[in-house]
């Protein structure tokens, strides 16, 4: 079994059409019929494989069902290495990063914006939703996109058009949302599918769901290696079924001619009598276990190239490899760049998200027209998570005085955070150790 191919990169409309009940169906209808490639990805990270659903062995053969959770592994691994390490918001305007950063603290960003990660790379995206309270603070939450899409216009820019977020009740009842441009319109199928209260503002300027995406085509961090994961999963399996095939060898005993009564089925005592032909194979008698021949040189080579081809296709590197801890700064740089070219990518897309975020953001919470064009003035900071050789790093700045700026040799060396920060730090300390040296200099003057 594999992912279901059904997939719409883009759901649209026209600006001129309008969103009545009967288009609101047609695309909660094509949203389901997606929703089936949802629910099989989200299958695969939780450990439902479809080994488990492969048809059942006869019962006198070993039929083992080993998982191996890869793509929990694949996306876990790459989601600490592009979002363990949060990204650092930072702004020219300190009065307006001071803004951003409260909604950031009181919203725990952070950990909202690290579960927004790992579900793009589950599903291909995700959605965030920015909502005013009843104290009208701005609060800003996430979905997975098994409930929440966005319709988009029909223009080159594909700008939001519409967003829509539903769910079904203990009876089964839908009931949702619809976020347009400018208000809120809620909705039921109860009896039948229609809207339900009046509509309200939202006071956004846009519509308030921002879709984040792991690339442009929109596919999962493992969707393309289901296929290599399902081999290794048989493989890995049919290899333990060679195990308990062998510790159940069949007992083979020739020239003994036993009571019948004494044994069952063959397939149930693995025993194989074979009685004496004449009176001179009574005293051959022979009591042996019959083995099958096993392919273990061939299994094992099976299991690695799988494996291998698994983490190279899926660009996430296995740091469960013995080899891997002993790598030197280079080696484990290169090994890893598959990896940091995968996460420039989706760095790319989550900031363009992050971008509409705080523009939505900046149009309810500035007091100036300018202010509300500040947004575009913010940086985000991503730092790959990975192991660093810090004495390498340190030796690499150290040989880089006078040749480069103090500035690029401190930004070499990974356990400095804060550039500037660092600088002025050390400028500071050689001020004081410049300004002891002084005392100490007057004092034994002093004394003579």
């Amino acid at each position: 079994m594999h992912t279901p191919f059904r997939r719409l990169e883009y759901y649209i409309m026209g600006e001129d059409e309008i969103l009545d009940t009967d288009m609101l169906a047609f695309w909660l209808k094509e949203h389901k019929m997606d929703c089936v490639r949802f629910q099989h990805l989200r299958e695969l990270y939780e450990n439902r494989h479809p080994i488990l659903k492969e048809p059942r062995k006869p019962d006198w053969k070993p039929d083992n069902r080993i998982l191996a959770n890869i793509p929990k592994y694949i996306v876990d691994t790459f989601n600490g290495a592009f979002i363990g390490i949060p990204v650092k918001t930072e702004c020219p305007d300190k009065h307006f990063l001071a803004k951003i950063l409260e909604i950031h603290k009181a919203n725990d960003l952070d950990d909202s914006f690290a579960e927004l990660s790992k579900i793009s790379s589950i599903y291909g995206n995700a959605f965030e939703l920015c909502y005013l309270d009843e104290n009208a603070n701005v609060r800003i939450t996430y979905f997975t996109p098994l409930e929440a899409f966005i319709i988009y216009d029909d223009s080159v820019e594909r700008r939001p058009l519409y967003g829509i977020r539903y769910y079904f009740d203990r009876n089964h009842v839908m009931h949702g949302t619809v976020y347009t441009r400018s208000e809120i319109l809620e909705f039921t199928d109860e009896g039948s599918l229609h809207f339900t209260d009046e509509s309200r503002p939202h006071f956004f300027d846009g519509v308030p769901i921002v879709e984040y995406i792991e690339n442009d085509e929109r596919f999962g961090a493992f969707e393309h290696e289901e296929s290599l994961i399902n081999a290794y999963e048989k493989a890995l399996s049919e290899k333990a079924n060679d195990v308990d095939a062998f510790a159940d060898n069949y007992l083979l005993l020739k020239g003994v001619d036993l009571d019948p009564e004494n044994l069952r089925t063959i397939r149930q005592d693995r025993v194989i009598q074979v009685p004496p032909m004449d009176e001179t194979m009574l005293s051959a008698v022979d009591v042996e276990f019959l083995t099958k021949t096993t392919g273990d040189t061939t299994q094992e080579n099976l299991l690695d190239r799988l494996e291998t081809l698994i983490f190279s296709m899926a660009m996430v590197a296995n740091i469960s490899d013995e080899e891997f801890g002993g790598s030197s700064g280079t080696a484990l740089a290169y090994k890893l760049q598959p990896m940091r070219n995968r996460a420039k990518e989706k760095e790319r897309k989550f900031a363009s998200g992050m971008n509409q975020r705080w523009r939505l953001v900046a149009s309810v919470i500035a007091t100036t027209e300018s202010e509300k064009q500040l947004w575009k003035d913010l940086t985000y900071r991503f730092t790959f998570n990975v192991p660093k050789n810090l004495l390498e790093e340190a030796q690499t700045a150290s040989q880089m005085s006078g040749i480069t700026s103090r500035r690029t040799q401190l930004s070499v060396i990974s356990a400095v955070n804060d550039v500037e920060q660092e600088m002025q730090d050390i400028d500071q300390e050689n001020s004081s150790s410049a300004s002891d040296q002084y005392l100490n200099f007057r004092t034994g003057v002093e004394d003579g």
